[in-house]
């Protein structure tokens, strides 16, 4: 087993605060720090240390894939971790966008390596060949946009905010079946013109200050729109935003954002995992490569039900956070009043974030405190936690 040396990414919605603190830094830190990500991924892959010599975690799993993966997760996914875990800090939202399904990644991301587009090019949709479905459990209240409101309900928010510039938008939400009514409104938005943008924006603003003024079942919805527009006033994602579930996460509950999910994360700190890849779609909120038609192929305009997770018994002293994710899995542990043992089948790493505990197997023992992240091999085959802490249990999905 081996404790991680891992990096922090500093997108410019992160928060000064959340992950110095976790790591027992100096708050507020130098600059906006938005992900601490473990794993493998090439972008910042994990360290550790092995025989005195600082060695990046994928070039252990090269070195002995089944003794630290397993032979079912080889099998599976191949050569490398299936997951990438992080903690997210956000104190802005981040941009609207979904992910690809397996098809949908290996299509676009051959179709792109054909073309010749650099896998680092701004406008590149699929940087990797891989799905990227992932589950966000919040560590403090944490609010995400996710998925569409049903037709009706988006076409009664329109009616009652009363801008006039959303008229088209609400007509396309009338008198037809909802994943088209969704899919015909969100183009619309989405393909509006340069110049008709920023109008629509101050549109928006002027039409919240009114509705704000009365309370609704809409009032959430409509307060985060000074919000986003004044970080993107000439962009249609602030009127899209509408068209989606606004959700308040409580510590503990979890968000899982299958292939298709039209999502942002507005605010909060949450631990998330997802499969190990880059592949973003962007509909709005960001000034990043924004690809219309082939967001389209990718969204699922369905009134599905809020994909909230709470977790269920696992292990003694374990609650899992099960989905349909062939991936991960993600557990949260409190070992207290009793140790807490698990067998090991894949690959796992173990993240504390609250208090501190010893974690024992193979004739190893490692103390985690707070912010502290610990891989665990599929040849170590049994260990156990013991101590005062919570810990975040990423693992392939037991059989």
């Amino acid at each position: 087993m081996d404790l991680l040396e891992n990096s922090v990414q500093p997108y410019a919605w992160g928060s000064r605060t959340a992950l110095a603190a976790l790591r027992g830094l100096p708050t507020p830190a130098p600059g906006p720090e938005a992900e601490l990500w473990m794993g493998t991924h090439p972008q910042a892959p994990s360290h550790v240390v092995r025989d005195g010599r600082r060695v990046p975690l994928p070039e252990v799993v090269t070195r002995d894939p089944q003794g630290e993966l397993g032979a079912a997760s080889l099998a599976a996914h191949g050569p490398q971790l299936p997951f990438l875990l992080k903690v997210l800090a956000a104190d802005e939202p981040l941009s609207l966008q979904a992910h690809p399904d397996a098809h949908q990644a290996r299509e676009g991301f051959d179709r792109e390596e054909k073309a010749g587009l650099p896998r680092s090019a701004p406008n590149r949709n699929y940087r990797d060949p891989w799905p990227k479905p992932e589950l966000i459990c919040a560590l403090e209240p944490f609010d995400a946009l996710c998925g569409f409101r049903p037709a009706a309900e988006s076409r009664a928010l329109l009616e009652e905010l009363g801008a006039r510039a959303l008229e088209p938008a609400r007509e396309r939400l009338a008198g037809r079946s909802a994943p088209d009514a969704l899919r015909d409104a969100f183009t619309w938005l989405a393909t509006l013109p340069a110049p008709a943008r920023r109008p629509l924006v101050e549109d928006l603003l002027a039409a919240a200050a009114r509705a704000g003024a009365r309370p609704g079942p809409f009032a959430d919805a409509f307060a985060w729109i000074p919000k986003l527009a004044a970080l993107y006033p000439a962009d249609p994602g602030v009127a899209i935003a509408l068209l989606l579930r606004l959700v308040r996460l409580a510590p503990g509950e979890a968000l899982y954002l299958p292939a298709g999910n039209m999502h942002a994360y507005l605010r909060g700190v949450g631990v998330e995992i997802m499969a190990s890849s880059d592949n973003v779609l962007r509909g709005g909120l960001t000034p990043k490569h924004v690809d219309v038609p082939e967001l389209l192929r990718v969204v699922r305009f369905a009134e599905d039900e809020l994909p909230l997770v709470r977790p269920r018994p696992g292990w003694p002293g374990e609650e899992v956070y099960a989905t349909e994710a062939t991936h991960f899995e993600l557990s949260r542990i409190q070992p207290a009043g009793a140790p807490f043992r698990a067998s090991v089948a894949g690959p796992e790493i173990l993240l504390c974030t609250a208090g501190e505990v010893i974690a024992s197997g193979a004739g190893e023992r490692h103390g985690l405190r707070k912010g502290q992240s610990l891989f665990v091999p599929a040849r170590t085959g049994a260990y156990e936690l013991s101590g005062t802490g919570v810990v975040f249990r990423a693992a392939v999905p037991r059989g």
